[in-house]
């Protein structure tokens, strides 16, 4: 099928998924350190040095090679390229139904970029549970159907949805609150830089402050989600009194910078590709 005969929807579906893949590739070994920071045993002993980014990147390189940083790329392809392209697509369709004839205020880009994640994030669960796994380093998986295969053998299908409620915390307000960011400092950008050939980077740059806020606004449901994604048995509640009790406050915020690292360039990139893409092929994003 020719892509100029595309549905709008369908393309930007394939927008939204080459920029999911392009981003999802650069960034995954920062992915999986915040990973590894989350889920690091409690009880270390006073005194004992505090282990930090940078260690765990040396951890990894040092027992599993300079590839075990892209641990888990697999599932991360599996869930990214779809998933971002549901969300581009889901929000592409929400805001030509209810914004054709003017763009949405702040209030209403916070409720289209939640709605969209909400959509992507419940269809993906299963891929994001999977790749939390495979992060972790607790699970011996080989492969993604093979890992979907023994969760729903050992554990039940239902374990593939856990950590929905955190999931959901997480990322529905994620994506509400940088989109809302995004395209309002987006708007405030002069005409003379919007027009011109340094349209992208600006973009580019609006989308880097945008993931700033949201990444630090939402870090404690992410390392919820992660606790109970790695440990099935742990319900949301029990995984906030857990983190509570082994890390104190504290405890929320672990591995908070290569995760704003990751989902501001992941996102800053994600947005700059899939309307650089759009407007090439005439629709406007």
């Amino acid at each position: 099928m020719e892509l100029s005969l595309a549905h709008p929807a369908i393309k930007a579906f394939m927008c939204g998924s080459l920029s999911g893949t392009c981003s999802t590739l650069l960034f995954q070994p920062l992915d999986l350190v915040k990973t590894r920071l989350q889920t690091l045993q409690g009880g270390m002993q006073p005194g004992s040095a505090r282990v930090g980014m940078v260690t765990v990147i040396l951890s990894v390189v040092r027992t599993e090679k300079l590839l075990g940083l892209w641990k888990g790329v697999s599932p991360s392809f599996v869930r990214t390229i779809p998933g971002v392209g549901l969300y581009f697509s889901t929000y592409h369709t929400l805001k030509q139904h209810f914004f054709q004839e003017r763009s949405p205020r702040a209030a209403e880009a916070v409720l289209l970029g939640a709605g969209a994640r909400t959509v992507a994030g419940v269809f993906m669960l299963p891929v994001t549970v999977i790749k939390t796994r495979f992060e972790s380093g607790k699970y011996n998986y080989v492969s993604v159907t093979g890992a979907l295969r023994s969760v729903c053998q050992t554990e039940g299908p239902r374990a593939l949805f856990s950590g929905l409620m955190a999931t959901l915390l997480r990322d529905a307000p994620f994506s509400g609150i940088y989109v809302m960011f995004y395209s309002q400092t987006k708007a405030s950008l002069p005409k003379e830089i919007s027009t011109s050939a340094y349209a992208p980077v600006a973009g580019f740059g609006c989308g880097v402050l945008a993931g700033v806020l949201a990444s630090l606004i939402t870090q404690p449901a992410d390392v919820v989600k992660t606790h109970v994604q790695v440990s099935p048995q742990l319900r949301t509640a029990e995984a906030v009194r857990y983190i509570y009790r082994e890390h104190g406050f504290q405890g929320f915020f672990r591995g908070a910078v290569p995760r704003s690292l990751r989902r501001t360039m992941m996102a800053a990139m994600a947005w700059t590709v899939y309307e650089q893409m759009m407007a090439h092929i005439g629709l406007k994003s």
